[in-house]
């Protein structure tokens, strides 16, 4: 399992790898250049389709376009260059942005809010919050400091959620008919001196991909929590992960650090894929405004 590098755009801040399995191509951003980009294995064409607003997340809508998460708590439908702005902001958004976006089996959309001030990293302001399809917000969870990445459990009855900032995964009940979630308790910790959880994903067989950010490496971990794979990256930044290719079968890896690759390693912000010995599933299509 030796990552392969597919494309190097040597982005600081590379994220939100998803999978078009209609186009058989592999999306992904650049937070920090306000970029996001499209690769198509079958051609091994690398293109940046959008550059504009800095975008923490985005997915795919049931209509074509693809819905982003922009600086300023917006959130906008996009398709060829053609923007459509469907929520500015909300009570609590304000100095707030969004992190890593997940739709849910109804179209609804679970993403998180970060403060703009690092220095507010550690003060618990952020929170996970559900956008509806008819775009009302309403907020799940408190007391977050980095908001980051989510998944489901093949049947949707639970939601894995991180809060890098304590080194924590937590886990969910998810009531798909609600939207609700109760039952939190912390799935996974990780040491302090190991770098924090960053992006995830979860296979087909229930078990939980997690890149580790500042620590160099993608972590498997069994439904009940216990690391059952490491894998190391030539770069310290691992920051997303998500199941591509024809079968799913392949891993495609985000990271970021790529202006400094003397202190971040020789592969920072470049896109990583390598097989992964099981499969994902198709992510969840947004409904947001339709």
């Amino acid at each position: 399992m030796r990552p392969e590098i597919v494309v190097d755009r040597m982005c600081p801040l590379g994220e939100g790898p998803l999978w078009h399995t209609e186009e058989r191509a592999l999306y992904w951003l650049d937070y920090m250049r306000g970029e996001l980009y499209r690769y198509t294995p079958d051609s091994g064409k690398h293109e940046r389709i959008y550059r504009g607003a800095r975008v923490a997340g985005f997915t795919f809508q049931t209509d074509g376009s693809l819905l982003l998460l922009q600086d300023g708590a917006r959130v906008v439908s996009w398709r060829d260059g053609e923007i459509r702005l469907l929520i500015d902001g909300f009570p609590g958004s304000e100095g707030m942005h969004f992190n890593d976006a997940l739709a849910d089996p109804t179209g609804r959309v679970l993403t998180g809010t970060v403060p703009d001030d690092v220095q507010r990293f550690d003060d618990g302001v952020g929170a996970l919050i559900r956008i509806d399809t008819d775009r009302r917000v309403t907020r799940l969870a408190s007391g977050i400091g980095i908001s980051n990445g989510l998944g489901f459990s093949p049947d949707c009855d639970r939601l894995y959620y991180t809060d890098t900032a304590s080194r924590r995964i937590y886990v969910f009940d998810y009531d798909v008919q609600t939207g609700s979630i109760e039952n939190q308790r912390v799935f996974v910790e990780t040491p302090p001196d190991a770098g924090g959880p960053d992006g995830l994903t979860v296979d087909e067989e229930g078990y939980v991909w997690s890149a580790r950010w500042e620590g160099g490496a993608l972590y498997r971990y069994s439904p009940d929590g216990r690391e059952v794979q490491r894998i190391p990256f030539p770069a310290r930044k691992i920051t997303s992960v998500t199941f591509g290719g024809v079968d799913r079968g392949d891993l495609y890896v985000t990271s970021g650090g790529g202006e400094d690759r003397e202190e971040e390693g020789e592969a920072a912000g470049a896109l990583f894929r390598l097989a992964s010995g099981t499969r994902g599933r198709r992510e969840y299509l947004s409904r947001i405004g339709l």
